[in-house]
């Protein structure tokens, strides 16, 4: 059997079929904050130990203005 996405099921859970119109705001709100926190950890997952630290060093240099910090 086919590895579920876990994107795809939060966004299941929370009826991603019904239309975004007839949600009030704090519905659509928590569908994407459901989305997000999904499609974070599934991205985490899926890069190499290198590639997060690559991107924790592009992200602190960002952050703290150190040229040196994203080599």
């Amino acid at each position: 059997m086919a590895k579920k996405n876990p994107s795809a099921v939060a966004l299941g859970k929370l009826g991603g079929k019904a239309s975004m119109k007839s949600r009030t705001s704090e519905q659509r709100e928590q569908f994407a904050r459901a989305g997000g926190l999904a499609g974070g950890s599934a991205r985490a997952k899926a890069l190499s130990a290198a590639d997060r630290k690559a991107i924790a060093k592009k992200a602190a240099a960002a952050r703290w203005g150190k040229k040196n910090a994203a080599k």
